[in-house]
């Protein structure tokens, strides 16, 4: 897998990353989490090593499900995640 800097420092990353949304949001119903672990840890095994998540995305579901999931591959993966939102009654967030 080939691999890229970000911006002017030297976090390396691959040059292809896993965007994470479907798992829990956005494309019909949260996924099983057992095959969303599996799958995460194989794209880990494939040279993946950065995830994109954000804590809307369920919400927070989804970075609770990418955390779990790439605990053990900690210090070899970056995770992204976008933040800010504020989640209320009016769109379904707790």
């Amino acid at each position: 897998m080939r691999k890229r800097k970000l911006g002017k420092s030297n976090l390396e990353v691959s040059a292809i990353g896993f965007g994470c949304m479907g798992m829990s949001w956005s494309y019909g119903p949260p996924k099983n989490k057992q095959e969303m672990i599996s799958l995460l840890h194989a794209a880990v095994e494939g040279g993946v090593t950065f995830f994109d998540t954000a804590e809307v995305y369920g919400p927070l579901l989804n970075e609770e499900l990418v955390g779990e999931a790439l605990a053990p591959f900690h210090g070899k993966v970056v995770i992204a995640t976008k933040f800010g939102w504020e989640a209320n009654a009016n769109d379904g967030g707790k």
